[in-house]
């Protein structure tokens, strides 16, 4: 009976553990770290962070920007994703060299490619700077008097730390405001190009397979950080030397199970878990399904012509994607909230919150204040979601009138800048025409003109649109306009400063574009501002009462670009009845999906050839291939290129997407349908040894058995 109940008590721990939550690395001690043992973890809040020795922190980097990578040599090896890399594969590619299609591995040091303007950021340490931050910050004060004293504190903070020459800072708000953590960072700027493999496996599956599970994407790439002769950071030199890191993470070569522990570090977009059910249920109902419209109308013209055209194919292939992309993550995450009932559990915690908080007279009206507010920025919040899709994303010919319009604008304000300005733009729009027809954009003018006509709220509407024929103004505007091609716009941008205002000023796109940007920059936006940073004021106390009230419950602060660790295991999931997702994916589902000549789902020979002869080395498992995992880890955008780490601190995958279903964790994440899709580490290391032969790549990292111990 003894043994039973200790078993109980076991499967109660790992029921009960916390799954889901973006957390600081510095504030694991406690009840996260007991979290983490009980999801099977063997690691120390320690040895994921800390400050005076090696610990997985010192691994972890920002990756240009945008993207998260991981250091997996003791020569600065990073590993990242593709699609984090694709812009740096692009610009080495060439007719004669195409990285994109035949994939790039440098055998030999010299063969590296460096990356100009590239970079990537190490997170030195971090401090909690609130009291200093918020002092002087009264309630007495307005939202936009706070805000400058905040900012001025910021600036004196940033004067005084204490950090080396080389070291930037960053200070970044965390719930919502109530928190300021000083973060001291080191950047790297000389990154070079090691290996990438073929689009054809870093981004196989393309469009159809992007949020979809199961997924079989070899989505990654390797870069190396490049110091100076004292391991200090340096532009780029041939000189430079290889970086010595602080820490690096040894690789796994013996896969996962299901229920593994998985930790995902890395540097995670932006959530918003806290919003109230009033906010998510205008995204869901209102702002989603507008978005969602409009793209939908746009990728069924764009995808006739693609089909019909090899030439506009290709010009529209990365376009195309893009559209996609979020189009379909609005769908899943309006089918996540709804599956998970995330407004009705919302309001089933505001309703708690409400009786609790009922004679608090600082906090008794925050709800009602909500709802009042977001009535209020309904219709701006509409308006503001039509103008953006239809004008700025989907209509082409438009989007050059936002970017005229900018153009001059700056120019009237600075006329000393009308050459600088003129030849930036000029620049930038022979990369834009390159890739533009107007006979497919005027049909999409067509149709998202009409729609915006009948759905923008009336009061943000421009007179023009409101009572124009759509058909006539489509073709009024592209017969006439010099926007529709790159020869004509060159002519219109032509001549001294009052000869280009005066011909854009009477170009027939541009009137049509400037009265649409008026609508927008004179109307929509500011009455969009002027009640947001109401709704933001409120949402912070709301968030400093959320803690307070319920001081039982965990509370993470949202993802806003900073280092984060967050842990889970390894799950299947079920999407919908009778349907149940496995956690791996092996290289047979490619071999399935094969589509010969096909953009999204080709297959390299050498790739069939290996798994024809199950040619897979000591990365394969019963004598099949593993592709990619998923877990009940929480991420999102930023993500991209995490390092997933074993309950040991060992590589065992490589983050890159969320499934369909999951993509609503951003405001609402839920343990039953979240899953995060990873490559596994061994697949990588199977394309970098079998595939394209690079065994100098595999040689300098440290290859480990942690489940043969």
């Amino acid at each position: 009976m003894k043994y039973f109940k200790i078993i109980l008590l076991f499967i109660t721990l790992q029921l009960t553990a916390q799954q889901g939550g973006m957390w600081i690395p510095s504030l694991l001690e406690g009840m996260n770290e007991t979290e983490m043992h009980n999801l099977g973890s063997n690691l120390s809040a320690k040895d994921i962070y800390d400050v005076n020795n090696s610990s997985l922190k010192d691994a972890i980097i920002h990756f240009n920007g945008g993207c998260t990578g991981e250091i997996i040599s003791n020569q600065g090896l990073i590993l990242t994703n593709h699609h984090c890399g694709y812009g740096a594969i692009q610009s080495h590619s060439s007719v004669e060299h195409d990285y994109l299609k035949d994939g790039f591995w440098a055998m030999k040091e010299t063969e590296e490619l460096s990356n100009p303007g590239m970079f990537v950021t190490f997170i030195n340490r971090i401090d909690d700077v609130t009291n200093t931050v918020l002092n002087g910050v009264t309630s007495a004060l307005s939202e936009k008097e706070k805000q400058s004293k905040i900012d001025q504190n910021i600036a004196q903070i940033k004067k005084n730390v204490k950090k080396e020459d080389w070291q930037g800072v960053i200070i970044k708000p965390m719930y919502k405001g109530n928190q300021y953590l000083l973060y001291v960072t080191e950047t790297f700027n000389d990154i070079r190009l090691v290996g990438a493999p073929p689009s054809s496996i870093g981004k196989f599956g393309s469009d159809t397979d992007n949020w979809m599970w199961p997924r079989h994407t070899g989505d990654f790439s390797l870069f190396r950080i490049y110091a100076d002769k004292n391991n200090k950071p340096a532009t780029y030199n041939k000189d430079n030397v290889p970086y010595q890191p602080k820490h690096f993470l040894p690789v796994s070569l013996d896969g996962v199970s299901e229920n593994d522990f998985t930790l995902v570090f890395g540097f995670p977009g932006r959530t918003n878990e806290y919003l109230p059910a009033v906010a998510i249920d205008q995204i869901v109902h209102k702002e989603n399904p507008a978005k969602i419209e409009v793209r939908d109308e746009a990728l069924k013209i764009v995808d006739k012509y693609m089909r019909a055209d090899e030439k506009i194919k290709i010009q529209y292939a990365s376009k195309y994607a893009r559209i996609a992309n979020y189009w379909k993550k609005w769908i899943g995450e309006n089918q996540g909230i709804e599956k998970s009932n995330a407004i009705a559990n919302k309001e089933k915690l505001e309703k708690s919150f409400q009786e609790k908080i009922k004679n608090n007279k600082q906090y008794n009206r925050l709800l009602s204040d909500f709802d009042k507010l977001y009535k209020e920025i309904d219709s701006a919040t509409l308006a503001r979601a039509y103008w953006s899709e239809v004008v700025y994303r989907n209509i082409e010919l438009l989007n050059a009138t936002v970017k005229l319009y900018q153009f001059e604008n700056k120019i009237i304000k600075d006329p000393s800048s009308f050459e600088k300005e003129r030849t930036k733009l000029l620049k930038k729009s022979a990369s834009f025409y390159k890739n533009y027809n107007a006979t497919v954009d005027q049909d999409v003018f067509e149709k998202l003109m009409s729609l915006y006509k009948d759905k923008m709220p009336t009061a943000y509407l421009s007179n023009t649109v409101k009572t124009a024929n759509i058909g006539e103004l489509t073709k009024e505007v592209y017969h006439n306009s010099r926007l529709v091609n790159y020869t004509s716009f060159q002519d219109l941008m032509s001549g001294s400063q009052e000869e280009v205002i005066k011909k854009i000023n009477a170009d027939k796109g541009y009137v049509l574009g400037k009265e649409l940007s008026n609508d927008y920059f004179k109307k929509i936006n500011p009455k969009f501002n002027e009640i947001n940073i109401q709704i933001q004021a409120v949402q912070k106390t709301y968030m400093k009462a959320l803690i307070e009230t319920f001081p039982d419950e965990r509370f993470f602060p949202d993802a806003n670009s900073t280092l984060r660790v967050t842990y889970g295991k390894v799950n299947g999931y079920a999407p919908k009845d009778a349907v149940y997702y496995k956690p791996v994916s092996y290289l047979n589902g490619v071999m399935e999906k094969y589509k010969p000549g096909d953009y999204e789902f080709d297959v390299p020979q050498k790739l069939i050839d290996l798994y024809q002869n199950k040619d897979f080395g000591d990365y394969g498992e019963n004598g099949k291939m593993p592709v990619n995992f998923i877990g009940t880890n929480h991420t999102t955008g930023g993500n991209s290129g995490s390092p997933v780490i074993d309950a040991h601190g060992n590589l065992i995958g490589l983050n890159f997407d969320r499934v369909w279903e999951g993509t609503m964790s951003d405001y609402n994440y839920d343990p039953a349908i979240c899953r995060n899709i990873m490559v596994d580490a061994r697949y990588i290391l199977f394309i970098i040894d079998k595939y394209a032969g690079a065994e100098r790549i595999i040689n300098e990292m440290k290859l480990v058995h942690p489940k043969k111990k």
